[in-house]
């Protein structure tokens, strides 16, 4: 597959992609990866299928289809056996990276570099479509930024889009192993002193310079509160994200536009939009596409409204995962700049 081709398509608008576009970029990936990788080599031959059959109808039929198929990855099977999943004499530049731990056992997955600039595409034209972000940071206000989190694809990310703004980061990397369960049994207190050194080297660049933009966890945003006045941006994602939170940050960071990102270590950041007492997110077309799902003779797409488990396809030359997440969501209808659907409120068991 050509991932420029691609990249050249987004590079007009991200946003603007189509259900039918997706539909064709889809069988696409699917035709590479039947004859190229050794999963699905393997997989697809096994179930016989027919993929001028299997893409018949709209994307959410056909959605349906790949699921009600058995194509589904267990989550296990994944973490030990991420090699397969890489298709023969790759070309491009592939780097692995590690899922952050925070609620289970660690993964593996792999990215072509190209990938970064398709979801760094992605990112910036939600952000600056939805938030503004382009208004408040320029050669005459230069972003400031604080980031904490994993090093890996996290890192990558956050810094092209804050490179994008013609802005300097600190970038102040953490261990996130068994962190969501820790602050689910011990508080805020036991995680702050695993993370000893990131509070202190927070501290140390809070005091010296002047941060206008951070992106963190939300239990660590109370290490900005001492210089709220500062903050003009907050990026959020993680565990913790919920109306009466965004309520409380809002108060103590009156002057900060607060932004939402739904974070998975196999496609990055999805950009989030906050509706009345829900948080919506919406995957980067058409690399990733999620929709809830309900069994019902069969695996269904719930209704607008209705919460179902978390099935998603990530679609890209260098890998294909079609997988049921351990997690539950909304289904929303396409909101803001996003022509297709997204989810809302989405729950993980932590465990």
């Amino acid at each position: 597959m050509d991932y420029q081709r691609v990249l050249d398509k987004l590079h007009i608008n991200p946003l603007h992609v189509g259900k039918t576009e997706t539909k064709e970029y889809l069988r696409e990936v699917f035709e590479f990866h039947m004859t190229n990788t050794p999963h699905w080599k393997r997989v697809i031959s096994a179930a016989r299928l027919d993929l001028d059959e299997l893409f018949q109808g709209t994307l959410e039929e056909v959605f349906e289809k790949i699921f009600n198929s058995g194509l589904a990855v267990d989550e296990e099977y994944l973490r030990h056996n991420w090699l397969e999943f890489i298709p023969n004499n790759y070309s491009g530049r592939i780097r692995f990276y590690q899922s952050s731990g925070t609620t289970r056992e660690r993964a593996i997955g792999h990215w072509d570099r190209d990938y970064l600039k398709a979801l760094h595409m992605y990112l910036r034209e939600s952000l600056d479509e939805i938030y503004g972000l382009e208004e408040i940071y320029d050669e005459e206000h230069q972003m400031k930024a604080l980031a904490h989190g994993p090093y890996g694809w996290y890192q990558d990310e956050i810094s092209e889009l804050v490179w994008s703004y013609g802005g300097v980061l600190y970038f102040i990397g953490m261990e996130t192993n068994g962190l969501k369960k820790v602050y689910a049994k011990h508080g805020l207190e036991a995680i702050l002193k695993i993370l000893d050194p990131l509070v202190r080297y927070t501290k140390r660049v809070m005091e010296k310079d002047t941060i206008n933009t951070v992106r963190s966890a939300p239990p660590l945003m109370a290490l900005f509160e001492p210089y709220r006045e500062n903050i003009e941006t907050a990026i959020i994602s993680g565990v913790g994200i919920n109306y009466e939170f965004f309520q409380h940050l809002s108060e103590k960071f009156e002057n900060a536009t607060l932004i939402p990102l739904y974070g998975y270590y196999a496609f990055g950041d999805l950009v989030g939009i906050q509706k009345g007492r829900s948080f919506w997110y919406y995957p980067n077309y058409p690399f990733t596409i999620i929709f809830p799902l309900k069994q019902e003779d069969g695996y269904k797409i719930v209704k607008h409204g209705e919460r179902g488990q978390v099935g998603m396809i990530i679609a890209r030359p260098e890998v294909l995962i079609v997988k049921l997440e351990d997690e539950t969501a909304l289904r929303t209808p396409a909101e803001g700049p996003f022509r297709w659907d997204g989810f809302g409120d989405p729950k993980r068991r932590v465990g």
